[in-house]
């Protein structure tokens, strides 16, 4: 498909956004850092920063940028017990893992170890509780995982997984990543599954206004076969394949 041609108020609000974004989030880093040092410093002083860094992210979005957000299906905390519940959601861009925290409370991220092995960022990342997803590593890093994961839960903070393991492009469906049906079956949580179409607008250098949209799924109970959760998974959250943005 032919990229559509960048309009000069396209450059303009993107020459506004990327140093208002970045330079603007230098407060948060230095917020989240400096808890770091606080003794017996706790994820809730860090979830604070994540948040007002993740609200701030989307203002800017939706000030400079001009990109509007939709969210279809019923709220996910109005149908499952907090934190009892691993969301699986699409990837497209880096726009949903940061404005996930603005529709989850506190969420726990299944993320690379790679991102956690960042100097300081990776020790912020830890402390607000980030979950390091090593595929190479063994069954005892398996273990520590899932030992992490449930504390989590047990704290009331839902899961969240990009369960097609990296950003993938709109418009594309690859299988899961065989880890998923191993977490789903370990945790033995219900799986809601959140589509999204943010590739079109913000995996690019000049993003685009328009709208981007979240359709959350149907629970799904724990329990079920390998073949037939990765088919339910797969299908609910490329709903929006399809679907033009505004």
């Amino acid at each position: 498909m032919k990229e559509p041609r960048t309009s000069a108020l396209t450059v303009l609000r993107n020459l506004l956004f990327y140093p208002a974004f970045y330079i603007g989030s230098i407060p948060y880093v230095l917020w989240a850092t400096l808890r770091i040092f606080k003794p017996h410093a706790d994820y809730n002083d860090f979830a604070r920063a994540a948040t007002a860094w993740c609200r701030f992210h989307r203002r800017c979005a939706r000030v400079i940028l001009g990109i509007a957000v939709i969210e279809d299906g019923p709220r996910p905390d109005t149908r499952l017990p907090e934190g009892r519940v691993l969301y699986a959601m699409k990837h497209e861009s880096f726009f949903e893992a940061l404005d996930a925290v603005n529709f989850l409370r506190n969420p726990v991220v299944f993320a690379k170890q790679q991102l956690l092995s960042i100097p300081l960022w990776g020790r912020v990342g830890k402390h607000y509780g980030l979950v390091a997803v090593d595929r190479a590593a063994g069954a005892k890093a398996l273990r520590a995982m899932l030992t992490e994961a449930r504390q989590r839960t047990a704290d009331g903070r839902p899961l969240l997984i990009f369960p097609e393991g990296t950003r993938v492009p709109h418009g594309t469906c690859p299988p899961l990543q065989s880890g998923f049906a191993g977490l789903y079956k370990l945790l033995a949580l219900p799986v809601v599954p959140v589509a999204v179409d943010s590739g079109p607008l913000y995996h690019r250098w000049w993003k685009r206004s328009g709208t981007i949209h979240y359709r959350f799924g149907d629970p799904i109970p724990p329990g079920l076969p390998r073949a037939e959760i990765e088919a339910r998974v797969l299908a609910a959250i490329n709903v929006l394949n399809t679907t033009e943005t505004e």
